[in-house]
């Protein structure tokens, strides 16, 4: 059953601890890209026999395969693909950089030049879940971007096929390549290339404590997105909000992973009681009941702070969650009081299921409590900026024994002597 604290009779570490079993994975990845660097394929083929329990006879997803499984994905859910991808779309296109240029001084020409990454490694889990909402998130922003390849990972099936949904929402999104490799051989395979599989410039993507580690390592070797943890919700509710569906909200990050954590904050002993059992109605009728419920029992909480909602919404920027409802009424009355979260949910009817799928703000964000410093995947985790700087002669003498006191200053005299020397003959 889920704990209820009345926030002041416990300590603040215990309300807001996190259940964080750590898989001592360190050694075993380092051997798995060490072999996939040493091998190339041959250890991405011998992978799949032991991990996946298949023995591949091409890596590459064929453009047979993928015409194959679109047409065996129903009508529905392919405009249901469309209409999410429309959406992504339209958010993530507003976040789009330009260059620019300053040239508001004689003979100065200063300015930011922004570039696509060229080359994007995208991780998407497989196997015994299907997760197209991940490749429509990660490679939207992506393609929106400019980047000129996609290429994405997903481990295959035991019959050596890719979920045919997720194929079908790689083909939607855009995705260049697709190829059946996955766990920490599949980041490695992205990271330094093998005959197969191209090397490239940023890894994106979720993945089991195996993937997390393998993008860990390889960190520096190419640029990452973020090392996410297990999913996590905090719903900040009043006493108007119907317990059915704040427990049902909580449910959906529950099922996810018996890791994740869902916590309500609540300014009513009387509303956290009813929410409790609601959980206990609700459990017992998933399908993913046992996971569900040992992410309740573990790392489920409600938070009690009485009478008092903007404690509720303090309560919440301690623990900077990675998805936020503000189950209450106006909810736009106190978005401007929110700091730190890594996507926010408004109003009564805004489940977190909204932004999983269908909303168009992206669902990759930052988890245990990283979102006070980190934020939701975007298209400018796919470009780069490069500075310029152009001054003429003259502008430069201008500055150039202010270049070298300052030079001075830091004790570094060739500095200093690079900006003067251009003017010694004029003196």
């Amino acid at each position: 059953m889920i704990k209820i604290y009345n926030y002041g009779q416990v300590s603040n570490e215990e309300i807001f601890a996190r259940e964080n079993i750590s898989a001592n994975v360190e050694g075993a990845v380092a051997k798995i890209i060490a072999t996939v660097v040493e091998k190339g394929d041959r250890a991405l083929y011998d992978y799949a026999a032991q991990f996946d329990k298949v023995q591949l006879s091409a890596l590459e997803v064929t453009g047979e395969e993928i015409e194959e499984a679109f047409s065996s994905v129903e009508p529905e859910f392919l405009e249901i693909l469309r209409q999410a991808a429309a959406n992504i779309r339209a958010y993530h296109e507003k976040q789009v950089r330009n260059s620019f240029i300053l040239n508001e001084k004689d003979g100065v020409v200063i300015g930011q030049k922004v570039t696509p990454i060229e080359k994007v490694g995208l991780y998407v889990p497989g196997g015994t879940a299907s997760y197209p909402s991940t490749v429509l998130m990660d490679s939207i922003p992506a393609k929106i971007a400019g980047c000129a390849q996609i290429v994405m990972v997903t481990p295959p099936g035991k019959d050596g096929k890719v979920s045919s949904v997720i194929l079908a929402a790689a083909k939607i999104a855009g995705v260049d390549r697709i190829f059946k490799v996955g766990g920490a051989q599949a980041v490695a395979a992205l990271a330094y290339g093998t005959e197969s599989i191209p090397k490239v410039d940023k890894i994106v993507g979720p993945g089991n404590a195996y993937v997390a580690e393998a993008k860990k390592q390889v960190f520096g070797k190419v640029s990452i997105d973020m090392i996410a943890g297990p999913s996590e919700i905090l719903v900040v509710a009043d006493s108007t909000a119907n317990p059915r569906f704040v427990a049902a909200d909580l449910l959906s990050q529950a099922e996810h992973d018996k890791m994740a954590s869902a916590v309500l904050v609540t300014d009513s002993r009387a509303f956290a009681e009813e929410v409790s059992a609601e959980l206990e109605k609700q459990i017992p009728l998933l399908p993913r009941a046992e996971i569900a419920r040992a992410s309740i029992d573990k790392n489920g909480k409600i938070i009690v702070a009485e009478d008092n909602l903007m404690l509720a919404i303090d309560i919440a920027n301690q623990i900077a969650p990675e998805h936020l409802e503000l189950c209450v009424d106006n909810p736009f009355d106190y978005l401007d009081k929110v700091k730190h979260a890594g996507s926010i949910f408004m109003g009564k009817y805004c489940p977190e299921a909204l932004g999983d799928y269908f909303a168009g703000p992206n669902h990759t964000l930052p988890t245990s409590g990283t979102a006070r410093f980190s934020s939701p995947l975007s298209v400018d985790d796919f470009v780069k900026k490069t500075q310029f700087t152009y001054y003429t002669e003259a502008a430069l003498g201008k500055v150039a024994d202010q270049i070298a006191f300052f030079a001075h200053k830091e004790g570094l005299d060739a500095h200093a002597k690079s900006a003067t020397i251009r003017f010694e003959d004029q003196k």
